[in-house]
């Protein structure tokens, strides 16, 4: 395999969307996802379709060892990445003390814990090749604390966090840390997480169009992409770092509210 790129969550949304355009430039794929039904139909459709290689691992990363996993069957095949595309991840709305712990819980491994170690397997093989691009999907949400997706919010503040230090890590070489910051966009998460019934998600970006912002941040090694939003919702960022906290809130709260 040639000009590999891995990704998570690459079944359905913003992952499947990159998955396609990275196959189009001829790139190969290891695509990673709960449902392997989705992810064989994918490969069948981008190698019949593009003529390129792709390896399939079906994967549920909330378990504790399935980074590792990835890594050691990636490893064994003597295939490298040199691009490592974190998409995977989901929210869930309700108040912090009466939703599922185990649900929060595995957003946690997933969002955070997962996507941490994945990057800690590779990146070594990438600074010793000095080559390397990686692609870490985190939110809007993680410009501000997010009353009723408390766990959400605080997750993707910490992979915006996370991807922007080791980005400033990389740069004496010639790999680059790119986090995606998409807006509300029209993917499986809203149903899921249950915010399809929200203010915030009666307007979601394309995810084809998401993905392009995202994949051409990535290849260009830009620190932060912003995509996806509407107009007052950007008014809304510009404003954050000068509006009261409590009143920030109290708006966030409203948005999220089911209606």
């Amino acid at each position: 395999m040639k000009n590999v790129a891995l990704i998570t969550g690459a079944s359905s949304g913003i992952g499947k969307e990159l998955a396609n355009i990275h196959a189009e430039k001829g790139g190969d794929l290891i695509i990673v996802a709960r449902s392997k039904n989705k992810l064989d139909n994918l490969k069948k459709e981008l190698e019949d379709k593009h003529k390129i290689s792709i390896m399939v691992i079906p994967k549920d990363l909330t378990q504790p060892n399935a980074a590792k996993e990835i890594y050691d069957e990636i490893k064994n095949a003597g295939i490298e990445i040199e691009y490592l595309i974190n998409n995977a991840g989901f929210g869930g709305i309700g108040k912090f003390h009466e939703r599922d712990w185990e649900k929060d819980l595995a957003m946690i491994n997933l969002n955070i814990t997962a996507l941490t170690a994945i990057t800690r397997l590779f990146l070594p093989g990438m600074v010793e090749r000095n080559k390397g691009r990686i692609l870490n999907v985190s939110s809007t949400a993680s410009l501000m604390p997010g009353p009723l997706q408390a766990v959400y919010y605080a997750s993707k503040a910490y992979v915006t966090s996370f991807s922007n230090a080791i980005a400033e890590e990389m740069h004496d070489t010639n790999i680059t840390v790119t986090a995606l910051l998409p807006g509300a966009t029209e993917t499986e998460f809203g149903a899921i997480s249950g915010m399809d019934k929200t203010e915030l998600f009666k307007k979601t970006a394309n995810a084809r169009n998401v993905a392009v912002d995202a994949y051409n941040g990535m290849i260009k090694g830009k620190l932060n992409i912003i995509s996806g939003l509407p107009g007052s919702l950007k008014l809304m960022m510009k404003m954050i770092p000068f509006m009261p906290k409590k009143a920030m809130l109290k708006q966030v709260r409203k948005m999220q509210e089911v209606k």
